[in-house]
């Protein structure tokens, strides 16, 4: 025997896969190797990350099964083949694979490969056709065939699928029970690593979406504790994405995105195409909570590309940057998508639902829809009494809450928002807990507990800041202020950067595109300042018809947002031929809060510093020069100008902002 051979048999056996790539290389150069070497090899180059060299190999052991005249083996290889095909969406390759493993099982004895073509056939009726009847006795039939013939790893996966199908007929307490018993098999007895990987992703998935976030995060813990211990890697890829959106739901944001698109590069190169979608989908919710609009809709634009639905991440932006009425076209394009919620629907469309509807109840309530958010609401609360989960409690108290506060009923508000906070606080998602807090808060201000209102905006707020989500921390900030409560008479003086920006109008470019485009581009122009302040948290006052009013916490940003506007403007211009001109104008000033609008000399000094400004011109006062620190941007020497209405002259700057 060739030493190479056996030394690689060994590592194969220890799990030491580039021991065992390197080896049985070495040993098939040698002499070629037979079909059941050549599945140890192609073994060893999926774990050490070469698909596309372990399907070739696959291929080659089926064809050495078959010049051997063992079909059964080679049909095993074959459903091998078909599954990894439908994992990366290859349906029609996939069904080629399917046949083939039904031809060569032709007037053959039952054997593992008859087992192996019944869990095709169950993949088949459940994920593809919906036929959750036919899955579960199927799945039986599969459990049976598997026992008879001695694998646990037909059984574990027949039983897994069993459980994932009576959970969608309803039967969720019968189906996780089997859907826990299959993970234990796949922990202890489950000798085809494959198998038991599959197995794992079920059952985390599962758990994911019936909202057993601490079910999840035990199964998790466990599944990456086998995978070290077998030096599984590849497949890892799948569950890291449920450890990617478990590590955001419990704070920790950045290592989330550091996990998603780790398993984003995993995913592709093993090209389990059906799970990159939701990789992408994790990193735009990271994103997307940090205030990062730009990047969330990046990644959710990604997500969509590989088949994944980017909601709610994608009509929450929306009305972050102000498209309200867009935002609730799209929630509820989305939920039309799912389909109504009636009888003898699966739990997978009641739950798929139910991740959107939190949203819709916030987009209806921003656009004052009451009677949608009244609805969606009511749907929550159906679902979180049918699936007696806390997570689905916690979402749905939050819901009603909201929607009592903006009915008015500030008292019952209160008392369900309480309850709210520490369910969310009892699953561990702390930023659902502080934004359950922070409507608490309104309504402790709205029945007149000023002091007890404080109290829950300054917790919310710790949360926020240590999250990182700096959209909420600013609106909160808008809201509370520093101390004081909503509904507060007493003004409140603050330091920020203001901004005015104004369209110039041209009736040049006017005649040339006519009104309807006109109309067009200005509602373009809309959209996209609007989320460029967003992207810079900059907090839009008031839209001024022609432009907009902002206030920015940090000056620095103030200039930076002024620069990616007209660089936004410019690179429209140089790829379409034209773009409406913009002016645009900034200070630094002290002014006074009176609920969401700002008041004082310093707001009418901005304003006129941005009819200081010609087109594509961003004129800067010299306070707010110097309080922004070093800027990646050259300015111009300072000039003193008298501002009309105000005695004392002002120096001010231009800043230059195309690129070197």
């Amino acid at each position: 025997m060739i030493p190479a051979l056996e030394s690689g048999r060994e590592a194969a056996r220890r799990h030491l896969w580039d021991e065992a790539l390197d080896a049985l290389a070495a040993a098939d150069k040698a002499e070629e190797l037979g079909p059941d070497d050549l599945l140890l090899l192609a073994d060893a180059a999926w774990w050490t990350g070469d698909p596309d060299r372990a399907v070739a190999t696959f291929e080659r052991s089926l064809a050495g099964y078959e010049r051997n005249g063992q079909r059964g083996e080679a049909a095993t290889v074959a459903a091998r083949l078909a599954y990894l095909a439908i994992r990366r969406m290859a349906l029609s390759i996939a069904m080629g694979w399917i046949a083939r493993v039904e031809r060569l099982l032709e007037d053959q004895p039952e054997s593992i490969g008859h087992a192996w073509l019944k869990i095709l056939d169950l993949a088949q009726a459940l994920m593809m056709r919906g036929d959750l009847d036919a899955s579960i006795e199927l799945a039986d039939e599969a459990m049976e065939l598997g026992r008879k013939h001695g694998s646990t790893g037909v059984q574990a996966i027949a039983m897994s699928l069993k459980g994932y199908a009576l959970i969608q007929r309803g039967q969720w307490r019968e189906g996780m029970v089997l859907i826990d018993e299959a993970a234990a098999v796949a922990m202890s007895e489950v000798q085809d690593l494959r198998a038991a990987s599959d197995v794992y992703c079920n059952t985390i998935a599962v758990c994911r979406d019936l909202a057993d976030y601490r079910r999840a995060g035990e199964w998790t813990d466990e599944a990456e504790r086998w995978m070290r211990a077998n030096s599984v890697g590849g497949y890892p890829g799948v569950c890291q994405v449920h450890r990617a959106e478990l590590k955001r739901l419990h704070g920790s944001w950045a290592e989330a995105e550091q996990v998603a698109r780790r398993a984003c590069v995993e995913l592709e190169r093993f090209r389990l195409m059906d799970d990159v979608g939701f990789a992408y989908h994790e990193i735009g919710e990271v994103r997307r909570r940090m205030g990062d609009l730009s990047a969330a809709e990046d990644a959710f634009r990604r997500a969509y590309e590989y088949g994944w639905e980017p909601q709610p991440g994608r009509a929450l932006i929306m009305l972050e940057r102000g498209e309200t009425e867009e935002a609730a076209e799209s929630i509820a394009a989305s939920l039309l998508r799912i389909g109504p919620a009636g009888p003898g629907v699966t739990s997978e469309h009641l739950l798929a639902r139910a991740r959107l509807l939190p949203a819709q109840v916030e987009i209806a309530l921003a656009s004052g829809d009451l009677e949608t958010a009244r609805a969606a609401t009511e749907e929550l609360e159906r679902v979180a009494d049918l699936y007696e989960s806390v997570a689905w409690e916690a979402s749905a108290r939050s819901s009603r809450g909201a929607v009592l506060l903006a009915e008015g009923d500030a008292i019952e508000a209160a008392a369900v928002l309480d309850r709210a906070w520490r369910l969310w606080q009892e699953v561990d998602l702390p930023y659902e807990s502080a934004k359950a807090r922070t409507l608490l808060g309104r309504a402790r201000a709205a029945r007149g507990d000023g002091a007890g209102a404080d109290l829950e905006f300054g917790a919310a707020r710790s949360v926020f800041r240590r999250l990182g989500a700096e959209t909420d921390l600013r609106r909160l900030n808008e809201l509370a202020g520093d101390g004081t409560h909503p509904g507060s008479a007493e003004p409140r003086r603050v330091m920020k950067a203001f901004m005015f920006t104004d369209l110039v109008k041209s009736t040049d470019l006017i005649g040339l595109i006519g009104d309807a485009a006109w109309d067009e581009l200005l509602r373009w122009h809309d959209r996209t300042l609007r989320g460029i302040f967003a992207d810079h948290g900059g907090e839009v006052v008031r839209h001024t018809g022609d432009g907009f009013f902002l206030a920015f916490d940090v000056p620095r940003r103030a200039v930076e947002c002024g620069v990616a506007v007209q660089r936004r403007l410019e690179e429209h211009r140089r790829e379409h031929g034209f773009a409406p001109w913009v002016r645009i104008g900034a200070h630094l000033t002290e002014a006074t809060r009176q609920g969401s609008d700002y008041a004082g000399q310093g707001i009418h000094v901005a304003a006129r510093i941005g009819d200081l400004a010609d087109r594509e011109e961003i004129v800067i006062s010299a306070d707010l020069l110097d309080a922004t620190g070093v800027i990646p941007f050259t300015t111009s020497d300072a000039r003193s100008v008298q501002l009309k209405g105000i005695t004392e002259p002002l120096l001010v700057h231009t800043v230059d902002w195309r690129p070197a």
